[in-house]
């Protein structure tokens, strides 16, 4: 088995990665051997590594891309150094090109309840429209990514004590509360869901064939749900996550609480939404603060 092959076996066995976040480790570490003109890995320097970079930056790519690349093959070589005798980690040291983050877009409190208080398009079939709400009202409720709400089974909610035990990136599982209008939206599902459910499936949500619904089937929905409530805005899952992390951090203030809720292994990662409700905390402060305050 090659060290890319050992590399991947690694990841999906012991680190458990998704087949798609393995399929992105296999192209980048391809295009490393295409920009080194197929040189082997093992004889990669430091000098080797700045000039992919720099045949990178020269096809336009993103400055995010190029740093995405670089970590893949730095996390590579910690890897090959530690399992497969290699000499040297040819990236140590070398800093990826700085890029502007680009802060998420979110909906407003307001659009988030002309969205959820909506009649769906579904008119007419009780059962889909039962599904679509709860399915949304965790999103908001809960902060979830579209993955970890497709994975949910049954036995994963606890409706009397409020909570979900998902399992995020990485496998890693976390405890999250579930609001009350997401509860009784949920509580309205179950009652269609038993029927329609095969005998074999766990899911929490099923579709027309009584299976776990997929990624894109829930994606639709919502598109057509939002549509149909009247919002000006293109929804997607992860809109109702950044929606869940702003309004709690508005509200809060807890910037750690929210890192836990959201499952990010990185409070850095977390701290994007800070910078979303700027010229609100602008306000706040021209009105509060003493040497702010305009003189009448």
């Amino acid at each position: 088995m090659n060290a890319v092959a050992s590399y991947l076996q690694y990841l999906a066995a012991e680190r458990r990665l998704s087949p798609h976040t393995l399929a992105a480790y296999q192209r980048d570490l391809a295009n490393l051997a295409r920009l080194t003109a197929g040189k082997p890995l093992a004889g990669l320097d430091a000098h080797d590594i700045r000039g992919a970079i720099v045949k990178l930056r020269s096809r336009n790519l993103s400055a995010t891309s190029v740093a995405r690349q670089l970590s893949s093959w730095r996390s590579f070589y910690v890897f090959a150094c530690r399992r497969l005798g290699y000499a040297n980690n040819p990236c140590i040291g070398l800093r990826p090109p700085r890029a502007a983050r680009a802060l998420p877009q979110i909906l407003s409190p307001d659009a988030c309840t002309q969205l959820l208080d909506g009649s769906g398009p579904a008119a007419g079939d009780d059962a889909l429209m039962a599904r679509d709400r709860a399915m949304f009202e965790l999103f908001y409720s809960s902060g979830l990514r579209l993955s970890e709400l497709v994975g949910l089974d049954l036995d994963d909610l606890d409706l009397q004590a409020g909570e979900a035990h998902v399992t995020g990136k990485g496998n890693k599982t976390r405890i999250v509360p579930v609001g009350q209008q997401a509860l009784t939206a949920i509580a309205a599902w179950l009652s269609f869901r038993l029927p329609r459910a095969r005998a074999d499936t766990t899911a929490l949500f099923i579709g027309q064939h009584g299976t776990r619904l997929t990624p894109r089937s829930i994606q639709l929905r919502l598109n057509r749900w939002a549509l149909r409530a009247g919002v000006n805005q293109h929804v997607h899952p992860h809109l109702l996550r950044h929606a869940f992390a702003t309004h709690v951090l508005q509200s809060s203030g807890d910037l750690r609480a929210v890192q836990e809720m959201l499952g990010h292994a990185s409070i850095s990662t977390t701290q994007v939404y800070t910078h979303l409700d700027w010229q609100h905390l602008a306000k706040i402060y021209d009105q509060a603060h003493p040497r702010a305050r305009k003189k009448n």
